[in-house]
């Protein structure tokens, strides 16, 4: 979609547009505004936000208008003046009181497109349009091809995607004023702007018979849905910061039988609640869900999608995840008779899922990882800014996840090439068979993978030298790795390749660093450079020897310093 702010010009454009709709000497009206309706502070359309209250207030004359804002830090108190409460605000800087001149209730959806696309220049607009010459003169800009850009966008008729963000929009207008006005538009940004009712947005794609994708973020959509609007032609819904919960979509459903994306990014989402079973059901044509910043908790929740037979991405970075499994017949499911409730046995759950983002959650065990392999069609992951990803806090790397998993292709964003898989595991065998000291069946329930990686890569259990002929073997023989200074005083110093022991530690390894690159009055920092991960890992146990962090043939350790 086309994404454009509102610059001075247009907001000048569209604070005329206002003045045309009052008259400067009539006297507001008291019903001009009521309790609920959304505004925006007059020539200041991105300055959004909910009547409270409308009457007196005491010490001064007149109506005003007492206004929660969208944005904190918008208002001067919490909607209370001089000690007396005339509203609760969001906030304690939230409320603000208004006359009602100084506010908006906005304009229609054709007015809005006056103001953002049919725009010329003034002669002192183009007179402050100039450069500089060698002479300290000014010489004046021609802006080629301005007049046809602006000529084509004026052509409205022929607009295919257009952006009326922060423009103040609460009214539809005639839908058959828009679809002749409008009659190809397929991608419409209305992002921030005035609309409350359902009612007005299913007029608004009434008369856009070629629209495909509507994003209605930053609207403050009401919950209540009281005539369901007619949306079938809607492919993309952006519904991010509106508002929105699950009931809604559930309501919205039906209007929406060619849906492939919906987003619902910011809402504050802590729950899926279906109508009428376990799982949400319909939404056939639904390709990708995003749910990114929201407060899902549970994985209960994220079970009951478990059924949409055509999704392929969901997005669920940023909430409050702290565990996941595959749904099987012994799953739990919230809200049933019994405490396991058997799902669908003709469709696998997550049946068409790709893609699965879990960034910026609280997952912090192995199992959960592990459960991913489950999912029939998975390759697509993200699991970065998870507990279980940092370092700092008892993570692993990301060779241990591209080990453990063994369907994914693109991790935490950068693809996964064949060589950094077969690195990967055989690097995660050995830092298994170095750490690992139980039985076979404590190893295979804390490494799934484990037993089948060592068949995979002809690795057997002996511990002779890492350099014989035939299978790998695994042992705390030589393992060849490069050593690169980075530090900014080490001066250029060529690239050492180096057999070590494989039980080096990285305590040891540094006071090698320091011999092998004379490095006088510098305390050394190792870092592991991983393929496809974007910053390399800090080594800082000293104690850990290199086949415990899982170095291997062809590593890479950067040497850097402390700052």
């Amino acid at each position: 979609m086309i994404r454009r702010s509102l610059n001075d010009k247009e907001s000048d454009i569209f604070t005329q547009c206002l003045q045309l709709q009052m008259d400067p000497n009539q006297q507001p009206r008291t019903d001009a505004f009521q309790v609920g309706q959304r505004v925006h502070f007059a020539g200041q359309p991105r300055r959004v936000g909910t009547v409270k209250y409308v009457g007196p207030v005491e010490g001064y004359s007149g109506i005003w208008v007492g206004v929660d804002w969208d944005a904190d830090g918008e208002g001067k108190h919490d909607g209370s003046h001089n000690g007396v409460s005339y509203f609760n605000a969001r906030g304690p800087k939230t409320a603000s009181f208004a006359r009602p001149h100084n506010l908006s209730s906005g304009v229609s959806l054709l007015e809005a497109l006056e103001a953002r696309y049919r725009t010329t220049s003034t002669k002192e607009e183009e007179d402050e349009m100039y450069v500089l010459s060698a002479r300290n003169q000014k010489v004046s800009i021609e802006l080629v091809g301005k007049d046809k850009i602006q000529d084509k966008l004026s052509r409205y008729e022929e607009l295919t995607s257009g952006s009326l963000s922060y423009l103040g929009v609460s009214l539809p207008g005639s839908p058959d004023h828009v679809s002749s006005t409008l009659p190809n538009l397929k991608e419409l940004d209305l992002t921030g702007n005035l609309l409350a009712r359902w009612e007005d947005v299913g007029i608004i794609c009434e008369g856009l018979p070629a629209l495909e994708a509507l994003n209605l973020s930053n609207n403050a959509l009401s919950p209540d849905i009281t005539l369901v609007p007619q949306l079938s032609g809607i492919r993309v819904l952006v519904l991010n910061h509106a508002g929105v919960i699950w009931k809604q979509v559930e309501v919205l459903k039906d209007s929406l039988p060619h849906l492939e994306e919906l987003h619902l990014m910011g809402n504050n989402l802590r729950e899926i609640t279906p109508v009428s079973s376990t799982s949400v059901q319909g939404f056939n044509s639904l390709r990708l869900l995003n749910l990114e910043n929201n407060c899902i908790a549970t994985w209960d929740e994220i079970i009951k999608l478990s059924q949409l037979r055509s999704l392929e991405q969901l997005l669920l970075n940023n909430n409050d995840l702290s565990r996941l499994w595959y749904p099987d017949s012994a799953t739990p499911c919230e809200g049933s008779n019994n405490a396991y409730e058997t799902l669908e046995e003709s469709f696998n759950p997550f049946n068409s899922l790709r893609c699965l983002l879990l960034g910026g959650n609280n997952i912090e065990d192995l199992e959960s990882v592990d459960s991913l392999n489950s999912f029939p069609n998975l390759t697509d992951i993200r699991l970065s800014e998870n507990p279980v990803a940092d370092l700092g806090e008892c993570g692993v790397p990301r060779f241990v996840f591209i080990a453990r998993l063994a369907k994914v292709e693109i991790f935490n964003g950068s693809e996964v090439s064949p060589r950094e898989r077969k690195d990967s595991e055989i690097r995660y065998v050995r830092l298994v068979m170095s750490k690992s000291h139980g039985s076979p069946e404590e190893i295979n329930r804390l490494h799934p993978r484990f037993t089948e990686l060592k068949k995979i890569h002809g690795i057997e259990d002996e511990r002779p030298s890492i350099g014989s002929s035939g299978p790998q073997k695994m042992s705390s023989g030589l393992i060849s790795i490069s050593l690169k200074c980075v530090g900014a005083s080490m001066g250029e110093k060529p690239t050492l390749a180096k057999k070590l022991p494989a039980t080096t530690t990285v305590g040891k390894l540094k006071n090698l660093c320091e011999s092998f690159f004379k490095l006088k009055s510098v305390k050394p920092l190792l870092f592991l450079q991983e393929e496809g991960s974007p910053l390399p890992t800090l080594l800082e146990d000293d104690m850990a020897s290199l086949i415990e962090l899982g170095v291997g043939n062809g590593s890479t350790i950067l040497v850097d310093e402390f700052s």
